[in-house]
């Protein structure tokens, strides 16, 4: 019998990939920059909204619905090193690494779907 209890369990002490990444356009090659503590669950959140047509980058939505899901591509574009510590904050972390790819895709408007210096709006 599956114990669904422990199994649980498990998946939350699994260390998530924490880090940046990208879904790019491959009609228009725009890309969409972001970041995460936990990549998997932010790109099928992202993605569940796109396909419900109520993600909050308008542009990212006109594009996924002129286009459709297979004209899209999600990629990782970096990783942040998995700490010892269990308590490290990953936050500046991320905040530096954001801030470093944002610089290569100068300037935002012709290149990205972002239109703000920053990735993470929280």
């Amino acid at each position: 019998m599956i114990d669904r209890k422990k199994l649980k369990e498990e998946y939350k002490l699994q260390v998530q990939p924490k880090g940046l990444f990208a879904i790019r356009n491959e009609a228009n090659g725009k890309v969409f920059l972001g970041s995460s503590l936990n990549l998997k669950s932010k790109f099928d959140r992202i993605k569940l909204m796109l396909n419900m047509g109520s993600y909050m980058n308008i542009e990212l939505q006109e594009d996924w619905k002129k286009y459709g899901e297979m004209a899209f591509t999600y990629e990782v574009l970096e990783t942040l090193e998995i700490k010892e510590d269990p308590n490290y904050n990953y936050n500046d972390d991320l905040e530096i690494l954001e801030m470093l790819w944002l610089e290569r895709f100068q300037p935002l408007s012709e290149k990205c779907y972002n239109k703000s210096e920053k990735i993470r709006l929280v």
